[in-house]
């Protein structure tokens, strides 16, 4: 049987309420800084809850300067993240498809939907089926660097661009193609998904303190905050990034998906499937158990998954749990649905890249009941090597990830 081959990481982007760019939210999210604030887009006064993590200001005027006029007048904001995010990480990793085959070179995201929405339509309503298409995203980016490999969107909810992460790796690892492209963005901030989600008893209705609504793990969290962003990053075999010089930041080195057959909205008792999940992802890694130092968990701030979480977490890792870093930075940028398992894939690279760990934040009332190191309120300084980004959405779509150091 062929060895597979390694897969690298040598770009990255994440566009969210924290930042345009990387950079930026890096610092915020080391800074411990919430994106959340009363919603801007539309009038939310109808709405229980009337706040969200919403992209700064300029994105607009960013899309306007970096994207075409004709090619922005058939695009969606979600399809536009996309774009501009994905831009980005290539532009990070330095390189240049015209050195590639471009028929193994691929680009998979993770698009729940295009949003097209009535704010959308409002807006522009021509090129409509276009705009509606869930593989606009990654059509797009193809065509820009004519890539002829394969190009597809994965659905699969709030685990979407985690399952896209593993479906990038197998096309490397299996010598399938040199480049895949991968990422994942949403944006559910809009009337009818807001008042979606508060029937279903999901989100925050902290209106008094959108900053502090998000607070994964504790006695007092009361649902998630919607978020909306996009995460891109470029995966290459280590052979092709090493040939070219590249810079890599993490490796990602195993993952598994798995479906729990149990529930449309509700994780398994006791966190039963998430534990799965987990284990499957570390065996297929090939690393040991005693080699993790830090989980990015899904961490969404609502009752059960964080419970559940946390006791899949002690079940698979059993004494150790207690000596790992685990923290949500949902805490501050917010649940990205899609996007989620990409924009935390990438923020779970770059704490093995820079060696630190970013925190969850508004950990001001512990729950007894939960009693990992969550890594409170401030970053702390720690060399990572092995590391694991868990997705697990509606439906029971689970996805966990390996990243490790390269």
């Amino acid at each position: 049987m062929p060895q597979k081959k390694k897969v690298v990481i040598t770009g990255m982007d994440i566009i969210s309420s924290l930042g345009l760019n990387i950079d930026t939210n890096w610092e915020n999210l080391l800074n411990g800084k919430s994106g959340a604030k009363k919603i801007v887009s539309f009038d939310p006064s109808h709405c229980t809850t009337q706040f969200g993590a919403q992209l700064p200001d300029g994105f607009e005027e960013y899309a306007e300067k970096n994207i075409s006029r004709r090619l922005k007048k058939k695009m969606t904001r979600v399809t536009k993240m996309s774009y501009l995010c994905s831009k980005q990480a290539i532009e990070s990793s330095r390189i240049s498809f015209d050195d590639y085959d471009k028929t193994r070179c691929a680009v998979i995201f993770g698009i729940v939907s295009n949003n097209y929405s009535a704010i959308e339509k409002e807006k522009n309503n021509d090129y409509k089926i276009i705009k509606a298409m869930s593989n606009a995203p990654s059509a797009w980016i193809s065509l820009e660097y004519g890539l002829e490999g394969p190009s597809y969107s994965v659905a699969t909810a709030c685990a979407s661009s985690a399952y896209a992460i593993g479906a990038g790796y197998d096309l490397i690892a299996d010598n399938k193609s040199d480049v895949v492209v991968v990422g994942g963005a949403d944006s559910h901030i809009e009337p009818e998904k807001i008042d979606s989600f508060n029937k279903l008893y999901a989100l925050s209705v902290r209106n008094e303190s959108p900053e502090t609504a998000s607070r994964p793990f504790t006695k007092t969290r009361d649902g998630f905050v919607m978020g909306e962003g996009a995460g891109c990053m470029v995966l290459e075999s280590e052979e092709s990034a090493l040939k070219r010089g590249a810079k890599i930041y993490a490796v990602v080195s195993g993952y598994a998906t798995t479906s729990e057959a149990f529930n449309i909205v509700a994780p398994k008792k006791d966190g039963v499937g998430m534990a799965k999940t987990m284990e499957l992802a570390i065996q297929n890694s090939g690393v040991s158990k005693h080699d993790f130092d830090y989980i990015n968990a899904h961490g969404t701030s609502t009752y059960f998954n964080d419970k559940y979480e946390t006791m899949a977490i002690k079940n698979v890792f059993g004494k150790r749990s207690s000596e790992l870093l685990v923290s949500s930075s949902k805490s501050m940028h917010g649940h990205t649905i899609g996007a989620a398992g990409a924009i935390e894939g990438i923020i779970t690279a770059m704490t093995i890249h820079s060696g630190i760990v970013t925190p969850t934040i508004n950990y001001i009332d512990p729950d007894p009941e939960l009693d990992l190191n969550y890594v409170p309120n401030n970053s702390v300084k720690k060399n990572i090597h092995v590391a694991l980004s868990n997705s697990f959405g509606f439906g029971g779509h689970n996805a966990s990830i390996v990243f490790t150091h390269i």
